[in-house]
């Protein structure tokens, strides 16, 4: 102070009658000695009520136990107390709720005495409440939209906005199976149904069920903010004409003592979504400068309940584009009993397949395209596809997954640029005759083989890079003969990763329940998909094939000397074999291939010519090979030409033919149906006339 106690009294005068502040000097038995009417939030307050009062007396809408905690803290430590916040009732003004922040001072007197207080309180509930709006939207900003689901993200929003804004919270949203992702902009229609999808606090009285779904009444604030979608602040109270409108449903505002709300239109895009209600019963009722946070509020949830929607409806595009890429009914098979499982949990690109070839050979198919969506979803269409193809040419594993990676490298060259990895693919092709499974994968785990005794067996598949990049990579096969009653499983890592597990673990787990290879595979796929509790976040694919052999009654077998004088021999081993097989309606039909093809491998092929005979559920193979590896080319021969016409009679008197390349060289096989379905053989000869065709066949 100046030392003048003249002056100093001066200045406290003028501190006291001037200061915004309201100043408070406490005795030491926390009485009131001194204060200044005049500041904020303390002018109202009558002299008579504060001076040689305590705190209490004059603070009645304070938690005074808060007010004593601070008073201790600062006589029991000596040291002052800054700008700590409470609040509390007024006094005056209606019980408006006021946020005062209070520093204490400890006030030293002399001798050994008790000090006294100084303290200083002012008013900051408008500065207050502008923070709290801003904290209230901060709030919706961080937690509301964490996820790309809908429910989620109104149950966030209406968690995120009470207590802290509103008392109560609802959220209505037009059904968008109405009118489809392609609702036109603009408010909707006046009948259209609101449906109630979250609400908070869960207690709230707020008239309706979650799910419940009702035109909102007319005319009420609710239509109004549909019809113009402006948000507006309205009073509640029993006079109201708009709550005519609906006395029963309106019932429960005025039951909880609901004064105000705020309805805001939720919109995106210029598309309405619905609506978010917000009710107080609270001492202060909303105000003009609570509509921009509700505004703002809504126009956050709405980009967040659109950009759910516009993921769901891509999703369901992609899951249903993804199912109905997936292969359809899957026949019967020789060669395996198949059981599949497939789950599109995230519409990302698994697929399968169960592509029978030629021989009574069968491929057995898994891959994943990396990503999610409709993306994915067209890619793995075009890889399914693209692979059928290859395997129908009857290419070896290791070739045929080479030609797929240059497949998947000018996918991604056309959408991610080269060199991306596209998708994993693993791939088994088994012979029922030779009981081999040849088996080749790109990126992709392991199939799990299990023994008919539920051992597993160790399987070692070299494994390759995933497709995608192309530049010719060489897949490297494995190849193992199975028992018959074998189990083989592929699948995806979706299956495998749940619960946290990896990949290793998950798949010791599947050889386990797998052990049980007695038990009918669809059961088998169901007990899988159970006690793996696949991952939700992840498409899952489980193929199960269970392996047979073919009898060796069913197949006959010769090997003949590359010398034209075999052919009637094989026509007269090959009608001998039909008789013990009862098929000799198919034996003319049958000589004539035989003939040709036994001629163009004699005549072009090297070595000794293997002809064999598999007769396989309602249709008869045939299959000759030479150790030639160049391929024959069907055309149709001229008039004048002396042959020319082998491979185009196979091809008319077959339901089915094809080149097969081995390792050592070339395979030509042809399939007919059996039981009526023979082809005429006069349609074979077509501007031919037959006697020249068996004089042509026959050597």
């Amino acid at each position: 102070m100046t030392g003048d106690p003249d002056g100093d009294t001066a200045v406290l005068n003028a501190l006291f009658a001037n200061s915004p502040q309201g100043l408070f000097v406490f005795d030491p038995e926390l009485r009131v000695v001194r204060y200044n009417p005049t500041g904020r939030g303390v002018r109202d307050l009558p002299a008579e009520d504060v001076l040689g009062h305590g705190i209490e007396d004059f603070s009645p809408g304070f938690d005074t136990t808060e007010l004593r905690a601070l008073i201790d803290e600062v006589l029991a430590t000596g040291d002052p107390v800054r700008g700590r916040l409470v609040r509390g009732r007024s006094s005056s003004g209606g019980h408006r709720m006021l946020a005062l922040e209070v520093s204490l001072f400890p006030l030293p007197v002399p001798g050994d005495g008790r000090p006294g207080l100084v303290g200083v309180v002012e008013d900051v509930t408008e500065r207050q409440a502008d923070a709290d709006r801003l904290a209230v939207l901060s709030a919706v900003h961080a937690h509301v939209g964490s996820t790309l689901e809908e429910r989620t993200t109104v149950d966030e929003l209406v968690r995120a906005l009470v207590p802290a804004f509103a008392d109560a919270a609802t959220v209505d949203l037009l059904d968008d199976s109405v009118a489809g992702p392609a609702r036109p902009p603009g408010p909707p229609a006046p009948d259209e149904p609101l449906r109630r999808v979250a609400f908070a606090p869960p207690t709230a009285d707020v008239g309706r069920r979650l799910g419940d779904s009702r035109r909102p009444p007319y005319p009420t604030p609710y239509s109004q903010a549909l019809n113009d979608l402006r948000a507006r602040l309205v009073r509640v109270s029993a006079g109201e004409p708009w709550l005519s409108a609906d006395p029963d449903g309106f019932a429960p505002l005025l039951r909880t003592g609901v004064h105000s709300m705020i309805v805001a239109p939720l919109t995106a895009r210029d598309t309405v979504l619905g609506l978010l209600t917000l009710y107080r019963h609270r001492t202060d009722p909303f105000e003009d400068a609570d509509l921009d946070v509700a505004r703002q509020a809504a126009f956050t949830a709405s980009v967040h309940i659109d950009n759910a929607r516009s993921y769901r409806h891509e999703r369901t595009v992609a899951t249903a584009l993804q199912r109905a890429l997936q292969p359809g009914e899957i026949p019967e098979l020789s060669a395996v009993e198949t059981a599949h499982v497939y789950l599109p949990e995230s519409a990302g690109g698994d697929w399968f397949d169960v592509v029978p070839l030629s021989g009574t050979r069968v491929a057995l198919v898994v891959g994943d395209v990396v990503g999610h969506g409709i993306e994915a979803a067209a890619t793995m269409g075009q890889l399914r596809l693209a692979l059928r193809t290859l395997a129908l040419q009857d290419l070896e594993t290791d070739e045929l997954l080479t030609r797929l990676d240059e497949v998947a490298a000018q996918l991604a060259d056309a959408s991610k640029g080269p060199g991306t990895e596209v998708a994993t693919c693993a791939v088994s092709v088994y012979n029922p005759v030779s009981r081999h499974c040849t088996m080749v994968r790109a990126g992709h785990p392991a199939p799990v083989v299990v023994d008919p005794d539920g051992s597993p067996r160790a399987v070692d598949v070299p494994q390759g890079p995933p497709l995608g990049a192309g530049g010719g990579h060489v897949y490297t096969p494995a190849l193992v003969e199975l028992e018959p009653g074998s189990l083989l499983a592929h699948y995806t890592n979706g299956l495998l990763t749940g619960d946290g597990r990896d990949p290793a673990s998950g798949a010791r787990r599947l050889e386990h329940i797998l052990a049980s290879t007695t038990r009918p595979l669809q059961e088998l796929c169901d007990t899988a998909v159970y006690r793996m509790a696949p991952s939700r976040a992840d498409d899952a694919v489980l193929l199960l094939a269970r392996t047979h052999a073919l009898p060796a009654e069913r197949v006959a077998d010769w090997t003949l000397p590359s010398d034209a004088s075999v052919v009637s021999t094989a026509r007269r081993l090959v009608d001998r074999q039909l008789a013990a097989w009862r098929l000799d309606e198919a034996a003319f039909t049958t000589g004539l291939v035989v003939s040709e093809l036994v001629t163009n491998a004699i005549r072009y092929g090297d070595g000794p010519v293997r002809l064999r005979l598999i007769h396989d559920r309602g249709r008869l193979l045939t299959e000759v090979t030479d150790a030639n590896s160049a391929s024959p080319h069907v055309r149709r021969a001229r008039e004048s030409d002396e042959g020319g016409r082998g491979l185009y009679i196979v091809m008319r008197l077959s339901t089915r033919w094809g080149v097969r390349h081995g390792r050592h060289g070339k395979t030509i096989w042809s399939e007919q149906r059996l039981g009526g379905g023979q082809p005429d053989p006069g349609a074979a000869a077509d501007a031919f006339d037959l006697a020249d065709l068996l004089e042509d066949a026959d050597p």
